[in-house]
């Protein structure tokens, strides 16, 4: 592990991993030095090595302070997460991603709202890459409960791998911390049913890049939906018979989702929204997807999903449209 001196105490610390070098998280930390609050803020990268990470300092200097943390090879997400939670100094602890991009005041905005009692806060998410209706639909199947625009609200759930959270609150779950991270929904649903609440700050926004090519997107899908059933049964702890009846059922899985999504849409000013033609029936076959992967999930657990799902999760640049290949967020 590195680290750089502490001059002061930070407020928040952000999470960004990434799977070789700096160079993959070098957007993200560019957005993250033009918070209002930089200098109360810690950075924490988790990497598979500082010796391979090929660090730049420099670009580092402005924050309250900055680790990194060494995982060897990222074979899961939430481990991952895990290792640079447990590190963090500051109070406060944000996720970030190597392709969802801040707006200057979004950390200032999290630290205000975590003044009140919520366990985590999570923030609204626009679309980064929004010319086709594959992006759309990614975005749409991922986030549409905290699509901008949105209220500011209590929630039952927060985007996962976004939000942020008292780190106190998340160290009270020890060994379990990785298991719980790997699929965020069902810590949240455990954090509430603790009795802590969960908010959506809808002035905290962040640009969010999503796939936009129909391979590797399906596949993701499959092995999202996978990762939740196999993740969820193992935490709720199912019997056999659970797991068989809930996989039976997975069929009808895109239906209801797909009606929370569209009652998700005719909310407020969302329904100004403009999209790609063809999202709807491409949201439908992701879903699908989606359901596939919670039946085998289900029945067969996680196989080597882990793995797979957090390889997909890094360089998203690489699957967009060739319209937004040059776009700056």
């Amino acid at each position: 592990m590195a680290t750089h001196p502490i001059f002061s105490e930070p407020k928040l610390a952000a999470i960004l991993i990434t799977s070789d070098t700096y160079n993959s998280i070098r957007k993200t930390i560019s957005y993250l030095r033009q918070q209002t609050i930089q200098a109360e803020l810690e950075i924490i990268i988790v990497a598979p090595s500082l010796a391979s990470l090929e660090l730049d300092a420099a670009e580092l200097a402005g924050f309250t302070n900055y680790q990194v943390v060494e995982v060897g090879k990222i074979a899961s997400i939430g481990r991952a997460y895990a290792a640079g939670i447990r590190a963090a100094k500051a109070p406060l602890i944000a996720l970030g991603e190597d392709h969802c991009f801040p707006d200057p005041d979004w950390a200032a905005a999290l630290i205000e709202a975590h003044q009140r009692p919520y366990a985590a806060v999570g923030p609204a998410l626009r679309n980064a890459n929004p010319s086709n209706a594959i992006s759309w639909a990614d975005m749409l199947i991922a986030y549409v409960q905290w699509m901008d625009p949105a209220a500011s609200q209590v929630v039952n759930f927060l985007p996962g791998h976004n939000s942020s959270y008292k780190r106190d609150i998340l160290m009270q779950y020890g060994d379990r911390l990785e298991e719980m991270l790997e699929s965020e929904t069902l810590m949240h649903w455990d954090l509430r049913s603790q009795g802590y609440e969960l908010y959506l700050e809808s002035t905290a926004r962040a640009s969010h890049t999503n796939f936009a090519q129909l391979f590797p997107w399906l596949p993701v899908q499959f092995r999202a939906g996978r990762l939740f059933a196999a993740s969820r049964a193992g935490v709720e702890g199912w019997s056999t018979i659970k797991r068989l009846v809930y996989a039976i059922a997975s069929p009808l899985i895109p239906l209801v989702r797909m009606a929370r999504i569209l009652a998700a849409l005719n909310q407020g000013q969302r329904r100004q929204v403009k999209m790609a033609p063809g999202t709807f029936a491409m949201t439908l076959l992701g879903l699908a997807a989606d359901g596939l992967g919670q039946m085998v999930g289900y029945g067969l657990g996680y196989g080597n999903t882990l793995q797979q799902y957090a390889e997909a999760e890094f360089h998203r640049e690489l699957y967009l449209a060739e319209a937004d290949k040059q776009v700056k967020v």
